[in-house]
């Protein structure tokens, strides 16, 4: 029941928002049916949540740990990680206009990964920004003018949050030669330095979209291999001792073995890693 109006929710709100951008008509009752619908589902969520927070202050937990429990136990998942990557995201359009990064110390090296994404980026803002220009002067309804506008100016800042989000998270190699492997406020992976056994610069073009996964075939030991892609391209190759377990946008998890991303300075990365691994007959290029 608890998914299913998790899901109900912003279902029956982008239908009625459909149906006003539609210029359809819809009764007054209907309205008022609809949302009382979603009235009651956001009644029944915040009960369920506060059951799961009684309980878990009843076993002796502290109120914030017993929020984050029932946080986790009533909510999805899913929408879990979606609203922490959406809050992530105007956290680093601050983080973008202050020129900080994250999650990078003074000894460590940041290489940058947005060069084959940028251009395409600033085209879709330009996109959006005419867009919401565009159906300002054209829509004469003011209710559906303000949905509108509302929708384009989150758009606009969405796309402005994935880009920042990019820049402000770089990937980073530690002093020790770990590796942070990211994107944005989507992905995030860290690679202990004892587990690498290979580096190198290896340029791929692979098909399809940000992260692609091949699992290792039937009877063979350990993870598989993990494309972190970025405008159609990947310029780096790790090979690892054992599989490094990875969690996707959404929650999902996979291990891999070998973990191929984009850099915009690949060599430098290499050459960095290499120069911070102590000398062992297992680490090469």
């Amino acid at each position: 029941m608890k998914r299913v109006a998790w899901f109900a929710v912003p279902v029956c709100e982008i239908g009625l928002i459909v149906c006003l951008l539609a210029g359809v008509s819809l009764p007054t009752p209907l309205l008022l049916a609809a949302e009382a619908v979603v009235l009651v589902l956001v009644v029944m969520e915040a009960l369920i949540l506060r059951r799961h927070y009684a309980a878990a202050r009843r076993s002796g937990t502290g109120r914030r740990d017993a929020l984050a429990a029932a946080v986790r136990t009533a909510v999805p998942t899913p929408v879990r990680r979606l609203t922490a990557q959406e809050i992530r995201s105007w956290g680093s359009l601050v983080r973008w206009t202050a020129r900080r990064t994250h999650g990078v110390g003074e000894a460590d090296l940041p290489v940058p990964y947005t060069g084959p994404q940028t251009a395409m980026l600033y085209g879709l803002l330009f996109v959006a920004v005419v867009e919401t220009v565009a159906l300002a002067l054209l829509i004469p309804w003011p209710l559906v003018h303000l949905i509108v506008l509302v929708l384009d100016v989150y758009t606009v800042l969405m796309v402005l949050g994935l880009h920042a989000g990019c820049v402000t998270r770089p990937h980073v190699v530690g002093a020790d030669g770990s590796l942070r492997i990211r994107y944005g406020t989507l992905f995030d992976l860290r690679i202990p330095a004892a587990d690498i056994v290979s580096v190198r610069a290896d340029r791929r073009f692979p098909d399809g979209g940000l992260l692609q996964y091949t699992p290792a075939k039937e009877g063979e030991d350990g993870g598989g291999v993990l494309d972190l892609v970025v405008g159609s391209q990947t310029t780096v190759r790790v090979e690892l001792s054992a599989p490094v377990l990875f969690v996707r946008p959404l929650g999902a998890t996979g291990r891999a073995r070998v973990v191929r991303f984009h850099a915009d300075r690949p060599e430098e990365l290499v050459k960095a890693v290499r120069q911070a691994l102590p000398p062992s007959p297992g680490v090469r290029g």
